[in-house]
């Protein structure tokens, strides 16, 4: 298997489109935002994450490891998302399209620019061309990062995760990672050439916009994620952003209330991007009548 395919499994639940959202980290020191919500016997801390980081990446995770340590239960995106015997067989059943090679699926433009982008990181066509646009998409959101050091070893989830494993926490998921390869497997193959165009042209710009990113996170600052991250995908791929991060913010909106209405401490990480912008996971819980403070 193609070593940039193998990255692209280890780590496509950046949920999929929202890996371009999501991945990114700088060699700092700062807090990330944390919001809470409390009833008379639950209190539920939120985090955004970072599902890729460098190890040289410094960050304050003093009061997320409070937190954890204060939670019985750890909710992720997906629990067992490094698992890769669960991993594959999906990606092989959603991901590829071997009677349709993926340059006959792209415009002459289209063609150019795949071309272009994967001769700059070495990737042979013919390792792209029996995938589907979704999976190459993936690709391009995947490789800037690898290059640059990126590991998912070092990431948020697997820290919070590996934390909450010691203290013998229960850990859960709010999707299996079938549901997140289907959010981009089940697009309309428009949608799917239109998240790998948006890819190419994020793996041209390196690394610039991610370190853009990175300080707004170790910042705290999600006005300006949301306004990189989350406004853009609305605007330029508008049926991507509601499967995406909309639908899925209202779906585990309910999932909150009907943890809420068990006592305990719990600490639920999705990726920063469902925590900023107008339809964030916090807008979907005020809509339920569920108060969300910062932390």
């Amino acid at each position: 298997m193609n070593k940039s395919l193998h990255y692209c499994h280890a780590r496509w639940r950046c949920s999929l489109a929202a890996a371009a959202f999501f991945l990114f980290a700088a060699a700092a020191r700062a807090e990330p935002a944390m919001w809470v919500i409390k009833d008379k016997d639950s209190t539920i801390y939120l985090i955004g994450t970072l599902h890729l980081l460098r190890h040289d990446m410094e960050w304050d995770a003093a009061k997320v490891k409070k937190t954890v340590g204060e939670s019985t239960e750890l909710w992720l995106e997906i629990a067992d998302a490094d698992n890769q015997a669960n991993l594959l067989p999906v990606m092989q059943k959603y991901g590829f399209d071997r009677e349709n090679p993926l340059s006959g699926k792209l415009n002459a433009a289209q063609k150019e620019k795949l071309t272009k982008v994967a001769a700059s990181y070495n990737l042979p066509l013919a390792v792209l061309e029996p995938m589907r646009p979704w999976t190459a998409g993936l690709i391009f959101a995947v490789l800037p990062l690898q290059k640059a050091g990126y590991d998912p070893n070092a990431g948020v989830d697997r820290i919070l995760k590996t934390q909450a494993e010691k203290e013998g926490d229960k850990i859960f998921g709010f999707e299996t990672a079938e549901e997140q390869v289907r959010f981009l497997a089940d697009l309309p193959e428009t949608d799917q050439i239109a998240f790998l165009e948006e890819s190419l042209d994020d793996a041209e710009k390196g690394l610039a916009l991610l370190d853009k990113l990175a300080t707004a996170w170790l910042a705290g600052d999600t006005e300006t994620i949301g306004h990189i991250l989350v406004d853009e995908l609305k605007t330029k791929s508008p049926a991507l952003y509601d499967k995406l991060v909309v639908q899925r913010n209202v779906r585990w909106a309910g999932k909150i209330a009907e943890i809420l209405k068990r006592p305990g401490v719990r600490q639920i990480a999705v990726g920063a991007a469902h925590l900023a912008g107008p339809d964030s996971l916090q807008v979907q819980l005020a809509k339920r009548g569920i108060k969300v403070e910062r932390y």
